[in-house]
C-alpha cells in the first residue's frame, strides 16, 4: 500500500446478482468470457471502419448469439455484451447515431438469448461500455456526460446484471462514463488498461502515453465501481497493472488480457498467447488474489475453456 495513500476497498458493494456476489465475496474464483469483437472477426464477420464491431448486431446477430453460447459452453459465468463500440460517439462517426437505441436493446437481447437457451440462469450478463472518443473530435464533457448516461441507462432498462467499462484509460473521460454506470445502481466493474512506456519502462494508461498508471488508479478507485480489472493490456503488461492496483485497491480484482495487435478496423492475429501459457501465467494472478479471469482481443473460447479447466 502506499505510504500517503489509504487502501481504497469495495466493502458494502454488490458484485452483481446474489449468486456472484455471493462467490466473489467468498474469495471464489470467477470465469468470465473471452472478446465479443475479435470473436467476431475470428468467425469471419466483417468489421465495421468506424464502429467495429457494433454493426454485427444488424448484419450477423446470430454470430453474436453463437460467441456468447460457446463462451457459456466453454465454462464462462459472466458474458459480456456486444456494446463496446454502440456509444453514441462511435456510431455517429458510421452513420449510426440514430440506432444507438436498438443496437444496445439488441446486443442485451441476444446475450439474454443465448443464456436462456443455456439452461443456466446462473450466467451474468454484463453490459459492456468503453470511452472511446473517435480521434480527432473535441466533444464536452457535458455532451460526453450525456452520451455515456444515455448508453448506461439503456443498458440497464434492457436487462443487464452489472456494466463492465472497458479501456478506461483516459482519466477524465473514463470519471465520466463511471459516473454514468454507477448511476444505474448496478454494480460496475472498472477495467484499466495499461502499457509499459518503451522509453522510461514505467507503466502508463494504454491510450494516454503521458498518464501515469499509478496515478490513474488513484484518480478512478473511488468512482464507486465494486471490482476493478486490468484488462486490454499484454499479458506482461497486465502483471505489472495488478502489481500497482493492488498496492491501492483491496477490492475484488480481475484480469483479462489481450494478444496480438490491432489496427483499425482489423485485429492482428499475431503472436496470440496459447491457451496452457496463459494458465501457466495466470496461476501467478490468482496466486496473488485475482478472482476474475477471462480474456480480451485476441484470445478465443479455447482461452476460457483452458481457464475453466484449470480453475474451475
Amino acid at each position: 500500500m502506499l505510504p500517503e495513500q489509504e487502501e481504497v476497498t469495495s466493502t458494502g458493494k454488490r458484485f452483481g446478482p446474489d449468486w456472484l456476489s455471493d462467490k466473489i465475496s467468498a474469495g471464489e474464483l470467477v470465469i468470465i468470457d473471452g472478446p465479443m469483437g475479435t470473436e467476431l472477426e475470428a468467425r469471419d464477420v466483417p468489421m465495421n471502419a468506424r464502429a467495429w464491431s457494433a454493426t454485427a448486431l444488424l448484419s450477423h446477430p446470430d454470430a453474436v448469439r453463437a460467441a456468447h453460447a460457446d463462451n457459456i459452453d466453454a465454462g464462462a459465468e459472466v458474458i459480456t455484451t456486444n456494446t463496446f463500440a454502440t456509444g453514441q460517439q462511435l456510431l455517429d462517426s458510421a452513420g449510426l447515431g440514430d440506432q444507438m437505441e436498438r443496437l444496445n436493446t439488441r446486443a442485451v437481447e441476444i446475450a439474454r438469448r443465448a443464456r436462456d437457451e443455456s439452461g443456466n440462469p446462473d450466467i451474468a450478463i454484463a453490459g459492456s461500455m468503453s470511452p472511446w472518443v473517435v480521434a480527432g473530435s473535441s466533444p464536452s464533457r457535458q455532451q460526453l456526460a450525456d452520451e455515456f448516461r444515455k448508453q448506461a441507462e439503456l443498458l440497464a432498462s434492457a436487462g443487464v446484471d452489472l456494466i463492465a467499462l472497458e479501456m478506461c484509460s483516459h482519466p477524465d473521460y473514463s470519471r465520466l462514463i463511471a459516473d454514468a454506470a454507477v448511476a444505474t445502481g448496478l454494480p460496475v466493474w472498472l477495467g484499466l488498461s495499461c502499457r509499459q512506456d518503451k522509453e522510461t519502462g514505467g507503466i502508463v494508461g494504454f491510450e494516454e502515453p503521458h498518464a501515469d498508471f499509478r496515478q490513474l488508479i488513484l484518480e478512478l478507485a473511488d468512482c464507486g465501481a465494486s471490482v476493478i480489472t486490468i484488462m486490454h493490456s499484454s499479458v506482461d503488461d497486465t502483471t505489472m497493472g495488478l502489481s500497482l492496483l493492488q498496492e491501492i485497491w483491496n477490492g475484488p480484482v480481475g484480469a483479462y488480457p489481450e494478444s496480438g495487435y490491432f489496427v483499425m478496423p482489423n485485429w492482428q492475429f499475431v503472436d496470440i498467447i496459447e491457451p496452457a501459457e496463459l494458465v501457466r501465467r495466470a496461476q501467478a494472478w490468482v496466486d496473488d488474489g485475482v478472482q476474475i479471469l477471462g480474456g480480451c482481443c485476441g484470445l478465443g473460447v479455447q482461452h476460457i475453456r483452458a481457464l475453466k479447466t484449470a480453475f474451475g
